[in-house]
């Protein structure tokens, strides 16, 4: 039997976010991952053609650089080889037909907020796009401090509700949790009279887990906004593997023991207390689990004798939506037909929450939206070494898919034999009909494609239960205090030793470590003499 003060399963930002605080802070640990590779949905490689460099999962790092975090980590990770590409310039943007006119309608954010705000055309948007960043500015330690605190603690929720109160007062308090607990579509309605707030902000919900007509999107959108302002899209120079590289050298060198290809079978216990784990290459003695699994993993498999409730709380935990990646090696950059697009790292197409929320209710309906969501990543915008001179790689993400399709919104294709090969390229040339539609000669310029559905994604990473690759579905019934569910909410198990951390806990899905920092600092205020 091996020994290590500090266990933590599985290798995802959290865990290794976690195990570098706890490593510098002079414990021991040992990271367990069951691939041959750290990193969980943080991966690159050449997926398509030699040459062709391709976030596999995840890909742009804005949460990441504005968190804890980073502010613990960053020095020792850029000392270690990270090196991020960003740009001071278009971040972002969406492109939709006009249903009535034909037009093309296209919304553009800019690192600067009143370069955004004055390209909004009704009167009054530009004043309201600013106010709006200047009230969650005035708001942010509320915002932020919840996001960066155990909200199972008295202590600490109350130092955030005194806090806001002194800002804002009751009636200011009062309006700003009103507009939090909105959806996203709600809240753009009650501050703009235009469209591009909408189409422009309404598809980032998608990558915080949630829809358009889902609750707290009048938090997240803002939220989504101001870091783009503040911090951009970063990527990570080469592709995101060297994220992992910088992580997996500071591990090493500060003795992290790193086991791979090592499934956990068991959490052992002894009297309510972790007293070791159960692995595929022999047991490990520890008292303390960090343990970055989905709530099913965790209460259904590895705990022989869950707490009362946890277990099936655990099987009613809801899942979101799927979702899929499409890699693809271009001959030459896109050529969209609004130019200013072919310098924005990331577009989406959609016209807002009106076909985005019609997308998500067909994805969650089980089936194959119509007029998908299309995320079209252009990280060769900021990293040209990402594709030989002169070609593009293209990461195309689809966040309204159903995990097991049961038809077909547009009653076109055959969903019988559910993911197949022949299922999935279909789907794909639906997407890159909808590319086209702005960018005429994407398709004719593909080399090669490689595509994750749901059912790939999920055995890829068990942690993406049914191909939802956010942890479980973000809505307000089972997030921020009652995540991952009110039974065994915050990350302090009813297991004495036995910690929660990833996506499905708090502050929830996105890459900001925020869950893995959370609890290293726990555990390392708590052995301070």
């Amino acid at each position: 039997m091996t020994s290590s003060e500090i266990a933590i399963i599985g290798s995802g930002i959290n865990s290794l976010v976690a195990a570098a605080e706890l490593a510098l802070a002079g414990k021991q640990v040992c990271l367990i991952e069951r691939q041959d590779r750290l990193g969980g949905f943080i991966h690159s490689s050449e997926r398509t053609l030699p040459g062709f460099v391709h976030d596999t999962f995840s890909s742009w790092h804005p949460l990441f650089v504005s968190g804890g975090a980073y502010q613990s980590l960053g020095r020792e990770l850029h000392a270690r080889g990270l090196e991020y590409c960003n740009t001071d310039g278009a971040v972002t943007a969406s492109v939709a037909g006009d249903a009535r006119t034909g037009a093309h309608r296209v919304a553009i954010a800019h690192r600067d907020p009143s370069v955004t705000a004055a390209g909004l055309h009704a009167p009054e948007d530009e004043g309201a796009y600013l106010t709006m960043l200047e009230d969650l500015g005035r708001n942010a330690g509320t915002v932020f401090g919840a996001f960066g605190a155990e909200l199972r603690s008295f202590k600490q929720v109350l130092k955030i509700a005194f806090g806001a109160l002194k800002r804002g007062k009751i009636k200011g308090t009062e309006a700003f949790v009103r507009d939090s607990v909105m959806s996203g579509r709600n809240y753009l309605r009650s501050r703009f009279d235009g469209w591009e707030a909408d189409q422009l902000w309404s598809p980032w919900l998608l990558h915080a887990g949630l829809g358009p007509d889902q609750a707290t999107g009048g938090v997240m959108l803002p939220v989504m906004a101001m870091s783009m302002h503040t911090h951009g899209l970063p990527v990570v120079k080469g592709g995101a593997s060297n994220f992992v590289a910088a992580f997996e050298s500071l591990l090493r060198e500060k003795g992290v023991r790193i086991l791979l290809d090592t499934d956990v079978d068991e959490v052992l216990m002894e009297a309510g207390k972790v007293v070791g784990l159960k692995t595929s290459n022999g047991p490990i003695d520890t008292n303390t689990v960090l343990a970055n699994v989905s709530p099913q993993a965790l209460y259904s498999r590895l705990l022989s004798q869950a707490p009362d409730g946890t277990a099936k709380a655990a099987v009613r935990y809801q899942n979101g939506r799927g979702a899929m990646q499409i890699h693809l090696a271009l001959d030459k950059p896109v050529e969209w037909l609004d130019a200013r697009l072919n310098t924005v790292p990331l577009v989406h197409v959609s016209s807002g929450s009106d076909s985005t929320g019609i997308a998500c209710a067909q994805a969650e309906a089980g089936l194959l939206p119509a007029e998908p969501t299309v995320v079209v990543g252009q990280q060769c915008v900021l990293d040209p070494s990402r594709a030989p001179r002169g070609k593009a790689t293209l990461w195309v993400q689809l966040q309204e898919v159903p995990f097991a399709p049961r038809g077909d919104a547009a009653g076109v294709l055959a969903v019988d034999d559910g993911w197949s090969v022949e299922l999935k390229e279909q789907y794909m040339e639906r997407v890159l009909s909808r590319i086209e539609q702005f960018a005429p000669g994407t398709r004719d310029s593909v080399l090669a494609w490689d595509i994750l559905a749901p059912t790939d994604l999920a055995s890829e990473n068990p942690n993406a239960v049914k191909g939802d690759p956010y942890g479980g579905s973000a809505e307000l019934f089972q997030n921020l205090l009652w995540r991952p569910f009110p039974e065994a909410a915050g990350h302090r198990t009813p297991i004495k030793g036995l910690w929660h951390i990833g996506a499905s806990t708090h502050p929830g899905p996105g890459l900001s470590g925020g869950s893995g920092h959370l609890v290293a600092q726990r555990l390392n205020k708590s052995s301070k003499p």
